[in-house]
């Protein structure tokens, strides 16, 4: 079989944290013809609800639904299945049992692929001993990982630090996706564990998810440009699974 080559195009994810539709469609406006995946987060469905979906689906952009659903299992069920319905790529859920279980019945018979949130990237050590787990972050992540792999999940949101270590636990064919990337020179904002997209990727991540550093651009395209440009470069340089 030969290789695909995969094109970062369709890896980066443009996290659309904005809090009106009104400035999700300015900065769509902006970056039509340069971004084809879209994330949209508790702020703007809180603000816009499914009429974002529905919109950024009409202008043939693809949508992660970023909702990370942990609730009864009667509930995630009916939720994930209205989230299949909408034409929504990815959705998160987070990483126990029952709530994975539930979403994978819940969206049978659909494209829709779900992504266990391991731990939230802005979590150290400290959190996880407040919450009464005695783990590392690495292992407490690559267990979720494993459970989301065993219960039928498509893929993690995980740190590009813990990437390598889950693509060694769960093999190729999991989808892992990393959010708080910076690019190379710009700041962490409240990522405890960012990385730079040259890293995600060699780390072994499969799509990247960036926000503020394209959003308050004065650039936005050109910002997109060069990040694409460094993803390619990192992909080309990996070769390919």
């Amino acid at each position: 079989m030969g290789m695909v080559k995969i094109s970062a195009r369709d890896r980066l994810i443009l996290a659309l944290d904005v809090p009106s539709m009104a400035e999700a469609d300015g900065l769509l406006d902006r970056l039509q013809g340069h971004i084809s995946f879209v994330k949209v987060g508790l702020e703007l469905y809180t603000a816009a609800g499914p009429e974002v979906v529905k919109r950024i689906v009409e202008r043939g952009m693809r949508v992660f639904l970023d909702l990370k659903f942990l609730d009864i299992e009667e509930t995630v069920r009916r939720a994930t299945n209205r989230v299949a319905s909408m034409g929504v790529e990815f959705l998160t859920v987070h990483a126990n049992r029952k709530a994975l279980t539930a979403a994978v019945q819940g969206r049978e018979g659909s494209p829709l692929k779900l992504l266990a949130v391991t731990v939230l990237t802005n979590f150290d050590g400290q959190d996880l001993r407040e919450m009464g787990i005695q783990r590392t972050i690495q292992d407490l992540v690559t267990a979720r990982a494993l459970l989301a792999s065993e219960v039928g999940c498509d893929g993690v949101v995980a740190s590009g630090e813990e990437a390598s270590a889950i693509r060694q636990k769960v093999g190729p064919r999991f989808t892992i996706v990393t959010p708080g990337v910076r690019p190379t020179g710009k700041g962490v904002d409240d990522h405890a564990r960012a990385t730079t997209p040259t890293q995600t990727i060699a780390s072994g991540a499969d799509y990247l998810v960036i926000g503020r550093p394209i959003r308050d651009a004065a650039d936005p395209a050109a910002t997109v440009t060069a990040i694409l440009a460094e993803m390619q470069a990192a992909f080309d340089g990996r070769g390919e699974r």
